[in-house]
Order: C-alpha cells, then structure tokens, then sequence
C-alpha cells in the first residue's frame, strides 16, 4: 500500500511540474492577448478630424474618443509636388498626369537655388521627438507620421528656426509642406523677428509685413483652408516672390533686403487645430544658366524633377527646361552635353542607368521644342562624381542634379 501511495505520489507531482511551464505560458498569452486588446481599444477610440471640422472634433469628444487633426481629404501635397531637395538625378513622389509647360504650370517661374544648405523631412528622427536639425524656441512641438511621411506638428502657439553657419545670400529659396488650419505661420529671415515677416495664412492668404510699411499680398484664398500644400519663397535681393504649390500669389518687388544668418518659423496652433509642416529645403545661389556656362563652361541645375525612380519628368521643371530652351535659341553655335548624377544611395548599377535615362529625357524633352539633336549629347554618371559629402541629407542632394557641359 505504501509503495502504491508513493507511486501516485510521485505521478501527481510529475503532472504538475510538468503543467507547470505550459500554465506559465497561458498566462504570458493572456496577459499579451489583454494588452493587445486594450491598445486596440484605444486605438478604435481614436478618430481622424480634418482640420477645422470642429463637428467632428466635437462629436468625438463627447463619444469619449480621442482626436487625430489631420488635413482635408485632397490635401496630400506629396501628389502635386516633389518632396524637398528631390531635385534632379533624385525622385520625387507622384504621379501628377501633366507634362512641363501644361496647364497651370505654364506661367511657374519658381527655380529653386543651386546649393542646398538645409534639408530634412524627419525620417531620421523618432516620433514623438523634436528634430535634431532645427532649434527648438517655444511651444508644444513634436514630429508625428501620416500617410508614409513625417512633419513637425504644432499644437500651441510655437517657435522655432534653421540656424546657419553665415547669413542667407542675396538670392535664396524655401520650400516646405505646410498645413495652418487656423491663425498663420510667420517667417523671418533677419535676426530681429519683427523686422521682416514673411506670412502663410489659413485660407491661402499670403504676403508680406515689414516695419513702418503696409501689409503687400493677397486675400485669402478659401480652396486652400484646411489643407496641406507645398509653400515656396523665391528672394532676390529686394525682390520675393511667394507661391502656393504651383501658383504664384503674390510679388514683392521692394522688400527689405537685409538677411540674417537663422530663419525663424513662428505659428498659431492649437490641440483642435494643430500645424503641419515637413520636407523641408533651404537653398541659396542661382545665376543665369548662359553666365555660369560663358564663366566656367559648365552648370548644375537642381531645377530639373523626377517622379521617384523614373526618367519621367515632372512639370515643376518648366522653369528650368525653358531657361535652357530659351538659350540654345538664343545662341545658335551653342552645344551641350546633359549629364545626369545622383547620390550614393541605392545600387550603383541602378543609379547609373537612372542617370543615363534621366540625362536622355531631358535632351528629348528639348528636341521636342525644336532644338537640333545635333547639338545636345547625353551622358549618365550615376554617383561617379560627387559635388558634396553623401553623409548628410544636403550633401546628398546636392548630389542629385543635372548638369550642362558646353561641348
């Protein structure tokens, strides 16, 4: 008998160390599985807004839900222009349906500056952080993601600016994806923030404010209330130009032609009506195409776009592509080889063919307005011949560019 006890003994305590891992690991799993279910509780509570619909903002509120502000339905600017400083020899997203020089693009002039020296679209950085590259001043702003991409979102009245090594050039370009679904964003390009204010408003309304002198700009222009596009500032000297994707809004023909060596980003926002901005791109110089070629006999455009991984090229190119058009009829013995380069990133074999299709679209597109191809040669590089270090994200694209060579 008392061998038959201990046997039974034995076997109980058998089963039960041998349980004992599997109910361990059903515990694990319910735990994870209630975690699991509380995050997706939260997240079934989170609604997506569009800005300035304050009945859905509402309405969600008061179900207990919690908030996403985002912008309006058409408004991703990533359809209609090219990520920043995704220049020539780089990508830029889309698929917009409309050739250089069609449509609204006819009358674009913006031509971005040559030497790229700021660029970020955050990718690098961690959600929920603020960007490493730019210098935090005031106010609540952090970094979050929508559709595949970053910005820099705003949810109080706040402050901050691109520091940089030396003052802006006389001649520079800003380009930036932008949404300011109530109040303004304000730009100052001079170390004394009031002095010269640069404003993109909700609703489109765009110009500019200078001390001792009236507001020069536009009304405000309801299509854009709410929505995200791509803001650009062209300056030359006194003259700034300011444009709303690919539509000029307003000249500037006499502004203040003091620059400063940081720029200053100043919004209005608000937990209900948060600020967007992203991909980001400071560019300073641009000479006459024909006089950088006559002084050195060669010129990088940044001016020329791609949609990303294609020799198709996008309609923000117009300005450049008439520029160069514009010169060959000008100068009848004139030769040019299109060179086209990009950065390190990707395989090398791939970039150079991407470089050689590039550099043949671009002498397609001018033998179409009638330009001998006698006098144009293509030639790709692929990332043979840097200008810049490819270790930073200006570098790089400055990297990506094309470039005439006269022959």
């Amino acid at each position: 008998m008392w061998r038959f006890h201990k046997l039974v003994s034995f076997s109980v305590l058998a089963a039960v160390a041998l349980a004992a891992p599997a109910s361990g690991q059903s515990l694990k799993d319910r735990i994870k599985r209630r975690a699991e279910e509380s995050v997706g509780r939260k997240v079934d509570k989170a609604v997506d807004c569009a800005m300035g619909d304050a009945k859905c903002i509402e309405k969600a509120k008061a179900e207990g839900k919690t908030v996403n502000v985002v912008p309006g339905k058409d408004a991703d600017s990533k359809k209609e222009t090219p990520a920043a400083g995704e220049q020539a020899g780089g990508d830029a997203a889309g698929t917009d349906a409309l050739k250089p020089g069609e449509g609204a693009w006819a009358n674009y002039d913006f031509k971005p500056g040559e030497k790229v020296l700021y660029a970020d679209d955050f990718m690098k950085d961690e959600v929920g952080d603020f960007p490493r590259s730019l210098e935090f001043v005031s106010g609540s702003l952090e970094i979050v993601e929508w559709k595949g991409a970053r910005y820099l979102r705003a949810q109080s009245d706040a402050k901050f600016q691109i520091v940089l090594p030396q003052p802006l050039a006389e001649r520079y370009t800003l380009e930036f994806d932008l949404a300011v679904p109530a109040g303004a964003l304000w730009i100052s390009p001079v170390d004394e923030e009031y002095k010269q204010r640069i404003e993109f408003a909700d609703g489109g309304r765009v110009g500019y404010h200078e001390d001792g002198r009236p507001y020069t700009g536009t009304d405000w222009v309801e299509s854009y209330r709410g929505k995200m596009f791509r803001a650009r500032v062209m300056a030359d000297g006194r003259y700034v130009k300011l444009y709303i994707n690919e539509k000029r809004l307003a000249n500037i023909p006499n502004a203040s032609a003091a620059r400063g060596s940081k720029i200053l980003f100043y919004v209005d926002g608000s937990p209900d009506n948060p600020a967007l901005f992203g991909a980001f791109r400071l560019a300073a110089g641009g000479k006459k195409l024909y006089d950088a070629l006559a002084e050195k006999g060669r010129v990088a455009t940044q001016g020329i776009y791609f949609d990303t991984g294609s020799d198709r090229i996008r309609p923000e190119s117009t300005p450049t592509l008439k520029e160069i058009a514009a010169m060959l009829n000008d100068h009848a013995d004139l030769k040019l080889t299109i060179e086209g380069h990009t950065d390190n990133v990707g395989n090398a074999a791939s970039n150079q063919t991407l470089s050689e299709k590039r550099a043949a679209a671009v002498v397609a597109y001018l033998t179409a307005q009638g330009i001998d191809a006698a006098r144009l040669s293509a030639k790709g590089l692929g990332a043979t011949k840097p200008t810049d270090s490819n270790d930073t994200p200006e570098g790089r694209q400055n990297n990506r560019r094309v470039e005439l060579v006269r022959m």
